[in-house]
C-alpha cells in the first residue's frame, strides 16, 4: 500500500520557520520525482517546489530564496525547510509522488499569522 504522510505544520509568525516532512511508504522512493504543493482557501493547487530522482530541483517563484527542498533516500523522506515565512503562505502543503503513478499525502496546515 502506497503512502505518504506529512508532517511538521502548524502556526508560525511572520518571519518565522517551519520544516515539512514526508515519510513515504510503498514506493521506491529514490526513482521517484517528489513535490510540495499547496492550495490556499478559495485557490487552485499549485506546486511550489519539486526534487527529481537526480536531485535537480526547481521552485516556485514566489517562494524562491526562501524555501528549500531536500531528499533523504536511506530514510524514503522529503522535506521543505521554509523561512521567512509571510502571511500569504497560509495553506495546506501536500506533498506528492510521481513516476508512472502521482500520489498524494493528505496534506497538513501551515497558517502564517500575528
Amino acid at each position: 500500500q502506497v503512502q505518504l504522510v506529512e508532517s511538521g505544520g502548524g502556526l508560525v509568525q511572520p518571519g518565522g520557520s517551519l520544516r515539512l516532512s514526508c515519510t513515504t511508504s510503498g514506493i521506491i522512493f529514490s526513482i521517484y520525482t517528489m513535490g510540495w504543493y499547496r492550495q490556499a482557501p478559495g485557490k487552485q493547487r499549485e506546486l511550489v517546489a519539486g526534487i527529481t530522482s537526480s536531485g535537480r530541483t526547481n521552485y516556485a517563484d514566489s517562494v524562491k530564496g526562501r524555501f528549500t527542498i531536500s531528499r533523504d533516500n536511506a530514510k524514503n523522506t522529503v522535506y521543505l525547510q521554509m523561512n521567512s515565512l509571510q502571511p500569504e503562505d497560509t495553506a495546506v502543503y501536500y506533498c506528492n509522488a510521481n513516476y508512472m503513478i502521482n500520489v498524494w499525502g493528505q496534506g497538513t496546515q501551515v497558517t502564517v499569522s500575528s
